[in-house]
């Protein structure tokens, strides 16, 4: 279908001047637009689409959309059809589930529309021709950034542009940081896409900036909340275990591009995987120790963020939680404690954070020494502020009526996460309940006692952490005593034996102390060490608890006198209190609280219409969505408050992520200054196949001689694949290779390259998850069946190293070196007893898929090309068609209908289950539980006897059974 030459008159909602020149750009000719996170994408693509829709006969594929831009598409694009009363429009259809059937989405197809589909149903669909590229309008790529060389979606706009030239191809993107990465990096994602203009749209942007700060600009006020002492202590050590962390690592490994390992580094989002990524391809050469520290700096930079965002109380159960989780395992002769434990900087995290709780004090009475402890409480500093802000804006609603506008009235807090949502919430509704500590004398008004207070909350908070510390430190003396007997027990026989019964070391070998043992007899480290984890006294969490005690008024304190509205996937309000929160509530008196949730912002605003926000946690894409709320309504007054901790990593970060932002357009403004034209013909895919295989027959063609097609005997190459192999990156290098792919639904085997030769294709983790179930042997038996040279292919990451090394047994623990399980468990191991069992079977060894493309090609010379019917056919029972299995871009289908693939492939991983009885029970049972309910009886009528009970045994087999032995 090709595009009207007149469009249809459409109404649209883009009332900023850099919104229009970049739909005028759009409308005209193909590129890619990066635009800067908040600016407004998903507004201007919803136009966009509805400009195509409006004219009724366009057929739009958008490629590479999530499931809520899905929603908020369609939404959108109902809303534009109804207030520009088109006829023709049609809106969004999703094509995102395998229970669409194949005659369904060819019907839908041919009557055109805007269609969302998942790249897997599309690149199957376009190599079926169930979906002509030719008839295809033009295709939308969202998320632009994501697509490399290798993935489906450039796959699947290679095929779209070497049959349609006409169609037009656009691109988006609102991350800059990926262009900027390697060598012409811009460059190379174009050409990847096949587009040669890209449109760069920064803040800093002449007509953006004057879009946004004209007359009509928001109103912010900062609010810079200085820190407790105990959190900038806190804040501190973290940042010093982290250095420590880095300095370790950078001892540790010293050939690595080290130049970004640094402490403003660290602030990033993504420092621990950058790292990790470094390390990825010798990471089993690496040190047992790097890879500890490795994991550390994750879960360092979540206490950096959890010291800003938890409360006082939550944070200490987040820290025990952390120290418990270093502990040993029970069983191992290995110590899991990390460096950082071992540092003062940690001991001042924990003795911190506990004091930050509740301190000690001495009990009074004649004589007494006995220490207790009394509730300390810290409350954030921030939940002050927010209380203020709120109360400032009650009094300026009372005193100084507001001029109306199209604004609700209603105050939105935003925050980072449902979590602090959760805690605002609670805090709200508790803020002005006091708990009785203690009987007055005489009532004296006290204007403090007036003033907005967490001391509910928290005491609540503390009851809670202390009934879950006691039922912690249960659990954690049983694993301890557990622990202390595998070890007892336990001898490595790589270490010399200890001398003596103590097994310490000679009385004149020990280390003394000097002044008395002050860090040998710590009692808050162990011997090497490493911090104790801190369990209080009965007598002392007794003492604490009768503090907190429940009293007559926090049993009976009413919730705020405002209504907080939570605005998150939470579970809802009890039934029983359905006249307190079922009422009609006018706009003005809500308190909405919202976690960031990226382009679903702009839709929270524009259905809230708040006229004040008040930003928990500051956040730089959303502060260009409130401009750009306020710039594009000209009646709607905003009043922003924007709260941050000054001095800490949540300024830095919120820097650091404006300023890398920056850097990162001003790299591409410069490469695209400096870009020469991009080639978007892929140079390893000829304009036309057929001279391309011709020219390969036949060396004395030149490049202006052709042979004709009747003298060639020959066919182009073709490879059978398996429809589930999409998730791989081979297909797309096989397709680059000028080879057909014929996508089906096979029985047996994943690549058929010939009438003899069938590849069973495993990644390394593929491989060891099929020597553990038994799949593989039974994959290999039935390979043997029907073809006569079977291969199994085993692929490595391109990224990683092409070795097995990673994945043998190097744990360390006392199984790993007893000589009876030697070579057990081993990966080589079970290779070798697989060809001893199939000493017909040829095994390939790829480095990577671009190895595993040119390794397909030189198999595929002088062998005959594969039939699909026939290799359908192979591994189906009697009565089977195998047209159920050619051209489905979903499950197997049997007399029409369909199956779930996932639950295909769940089934397909149970002991017992194999390629050819899997249909009987699909067809039997309907869904994955009738399968487990099943009986041995009525599993063996579909079966047989031998896997029905292998089946029953694993589905009735106990998750906790020790399988050590």
């Amino acid at each position: 279908m090709s595009a009207s030459s007149a469009p249809q008159p459409v109404k649209l909602s883009l009332p900023l001047v850099y919104q229009q020149k970049l739909f005028e750009e759009l409308r005209k000719e193909d590129e890619l637009v990066i635009l800067a996170r908040g600016l407004g994408l998903v507004r201007l693509i919803t136009n966009l689409l509805h400009s195509y829709d409006a004219a009724g006969n366009n057929l739009i594929v958008l490629v590479n959309a999530e499931d809520r831009e899905n929603a908020w598409i369609g939404e959108a694009l109902a809303e534009h059809t109804a207030i520009s009363m088109s006829p023709k429009a049609r809106g969004l259809t999703v094509v995102n589930t395998d229970f669409t059937s194949v005659g369904t989405r060819e019907k839908m197809y041919a009557q055109g529309g805007i269609f969302s589909i998942t790249s897997r149903i599309l690149v199957v669909d376009l190599l079926t021709n169930l979906l002509n590229p030719e008839t295809i309008t033009g295709i939308i790529v969202l998320h632009a950034d994501r697509i490399v060389a290798t993935s489906l979606e450039a796959f699947i706009l290679r095929i779209y542009r070497q049959k349609n030239k006409a169609g037009f191809l656009k691109a988006f993107s609102d991350n800059p940081d990926p262009f900027t990465v390697g060598f012409s990096p811009l460059a190379t994602m174009m050409r990847n896409m096949f587009l040669r203009k890209a449109s760069l749209w920064p803040r800093f942007h002449v007509q953006v900036a004057q879009s946004l700060e004209g007359k009509k600009k928001a109103e912010v006020i900062e609010l810079e909340v200085p820190m407790t002492d105990p959190m900038r202590e806190i804040q501190t050590a973290i940042m010093e275990c982290v250095e420590l962390s880095i300095h370790e690592l950078k001892k540790e490994n010293t050939g690595l591009e080290m130049e970004d390992w640094n402490l403003d580094s660290a602030l990033t989002r993504n420092f621990d995987l950058m790292v990790r990524r470094q390390l990825e391809p010798n990471w089993h050469r690496v040190s047992w120790k790097t890879k500890q520290i490795a994991g550390d700096l994750t879960v360092l930079r979540g206490m950096l963020q959890s010291i800003l965002a938890l409360d006082a109380v939550s944070f200490l159960q987040q820290l025990d939680t952390i120290h418990a989780a270093h502990k040993p395992a029970p069983g191992t002769t290995r110590q899991t404690e990390s460096p950082w434990l071992f540092s003062d900087a940690a001991q001042t995290i924990f003795e911190t954070a506990r004091q930050r709780v509740y301190s000690s004090k001495q009990k009074a009475g004649p004589n007494s020494t006995i220490e207790s402890l009394k509730p300390v409480l810290e409350e954030q500093p921030k939940w002050a502020v927010l209380a203020d802000v709120l109360e400032e804006l009650d009094r300026d609603l009372y005193f100084e009526p507001a001029v109306r506008d199209d604004s609700n009235g209603t105050i939105l807090i935003m925050c980072a996460d449902t979590d602090t949502c959760r805690q605002l919430r609670d805090y709200l509704q508790t803020m002005h309940i006091r708990p009785r500590t203690a009987k007055k004398v005489e009532e004296v008004y006290d204007p403090e006692e007036d003033k907005p207070s967490g001391a509910f909350l928290m005491r609540r908070k503390l009851r809670n952490y202390l009934n879950w510390k006691r039922e912690f430190a249960q659990v954690n003396n049983v694993l301890f005593s557990e622990n202390q007997k595998a070890l007892s027990g336990a001898v490595d026989p790589r270490l010399p034996q200890a001398r003596g019964r103590g097994g310490g070391a000679p009385a004149n070998k020990r280390r003394r102390v000097r002044g008395g043992g002050g860090i040998g007899s710590n009692p808050s480290r162990h011997e090497n060490g490493s911090i104790i984890q801190h369990f209080e006294k009965p007598n002392e969490v007794a003492d604490l608890m009768s503090e907190i005690q429940i009293t007559e008024d926090d049993a009976g304190g009413q919730a705020a006198e405002e209504l907080i509205t939570f605005t998150t996937t939470t579970a809802a309000d009890p039934l029983e209190d359905m006249d307190d929160y079922y009422q009609l509530y006018d706009m003005q008196d809500l308190v909405v609280i919202h976690a960031y949730e990226g382009d679903q912002d702009e839709h929270v605003l524009e259905e809230v219409k708040p006229k004040y926000i008040i930003m928990y946690e500051p956040d730089a894409s959303f502060i260009r969505r409130v401009e750009v709320y306020r710039s594009s309504h000209n009646d709607r007054n905003v009043r922003v408050y924007f709260l941050y901790y000054g001095g800490s990593v949540e300024e830095q970060r919120y820097l650091s992520s404006v300023r890398r932002e920056k850097d990162a357009f001003t790299k591409l403004i410069k490469e695209r200054a400096s870009m020469s034209i991009v080639m978007t013909t892929d140079s390893h895919v000829e304009d036309d196949p057929e001279s391309a295989f011709l020219r390969t027959i036949n060396t004395r063609i030149a490049g202006g001689g052709k042979l004709k097609a009747t003298k060639a005997t020959a066919q182009p190459p073709r490879v059978v694949v398996d429809v589930r192999e999409f998730r791989s990156s081979l297909p797309s290098l096989l397709h680059a290779r000028s080879m057909v792919i014929v996508p089906c639904m096979l029985t047996v085997g994943d690549y058929i390259l010939s009438r003899n030769i069938c590849v069973e294709r495993k990644s390394v983790s593929d491989l060891i998850s099929s020597f553990k179930d038994g799949r593989l042997y039974a994959q290999c038996e039935t390979m043997f069946l029907h073809y006569k040279n079977p291969m199994l292919l085993i692929e490595f990451d391109q990224n990683k190293s092409f070795t097995l090394e990673p994945f043998a047994d190097l744990s360390g623990s006392l199984r790993s070196v007893n000589p009876e399980n030697a070579g057990a468990n081993d990966v080589q191991s079970k290779i070798v007893l697989l060809t001893l069992a199939f000493p017909k079977l040829r095994i390939i060894w790829s480095s990577s898929p671009y190895e595993t493309a040119e390794i397909f090609e030189r198999l595929k010379t002088l062998e005959e090309e594969p039939d699909p019917i026939a290799a359908v056919r192979a591994g189906l029972g009697e009565g089977e068609s195998p047209e159920d299995g050619v051209n489905e871009g979903k499950g197997v289908g049997i007399n029409g209908g369909t199956f779930n693939m996932e639950a295909q492939e769940m089934l397909g991983k149970v002991p017992g289950v194999t390629p050819k009885n899997i249909r009987n029970i699909m067809a039997e049972a309907e869904n994955v539980r009738e399968v487990a309910n099943m009986e041995v009886e009525e599993l063996g009528r579909l079966v047989g006897r031998e896997a029905a009970g292998k089946i029953v045994e694993f589905f009735k087999k106990d998750v906790l059974e020790d399988h050590s032995g």
